[in-house]
């Protein structure tokens, strides 16, 4: 769980692993549930734990976990599947939420504003991010805005990893920072 990488390509999930990934989130915003499964070839073979975005039928037919944003259906489906679930939460009533549905983590944030989602929600900040920490027993993984400069504050705020979209390229440089700080 240490570093998320949120990836758009089987390339750039082989250079996000090589530097230090421990998982790799085909993302693909849009795409229909075969255009993920035909993406996706190729990231099971992948030295790290696979997850797709926001679409549980791609993550079956995958054999990958999935990560849920607030508001995507599915999550019974995938826990009665077995798959490794991941919900997103930007307070401690939503993480809180997935947990109680059987996500094995959370991601939490946005701690900061973020250039890869525009239209994310206000950041929660470190502070935001700690109580999410603090109020569930499950994994914490900060995302939004994070970078090599400031993942170790994530860690430093209880957070049990990062995940990060445009500085996934940063994979080595943010894996040293997060393992520096534990």
């Amino acid at each position: 769980m240490r570093l998320h990488a949120i990836v758009e390509e089987l390339s750039a999930a082989r250079a996000a692993v090589e530097g230090g990934a421990t998982v790799v989130q085909l993302r693909r915003k849009g795409a229909s549930s075969d255009e993920l499964v035909e993406a996706g070839r190729g990231f099971g073979d992948l030295e790290a734990t696979f997850v797709v975005n926001d679409d549980v039928e791609a993550a079956l037919r995958l054999g990958a976990g999935v990560h849920l944003g607030r508001g995507d259906l599915g999550a019974e489906r995938a826990v009665a599947a077995g798959l490794l679930l991941g919900t997103s939460a930007a307070s401690v009533e939503e993480a809180r939420a997935g947990a109680a549905l059987g996500a094995a983590y959370v991601g939490a944030g946005p701690v900061w504003a973020s250039p890869s989602k525009p239209d994310a929600d206000a950041a929660i900040g470190l502070d935001g991010l700690a109580e999410i920490c603090r109020a569930v027993s499950i994994p914490v993984v900060a995302i939004g805005g994070v970078d090599p400069s400031n993942a170790a504050d994530c860690i430093g705020a209880g957070a049990a990893g990062v995940a990060v979209i445009r500085a996934a390229r940063d994979a080595r440089a943010l894996r040293a920072a997060i393992d520096a700080a534990l």
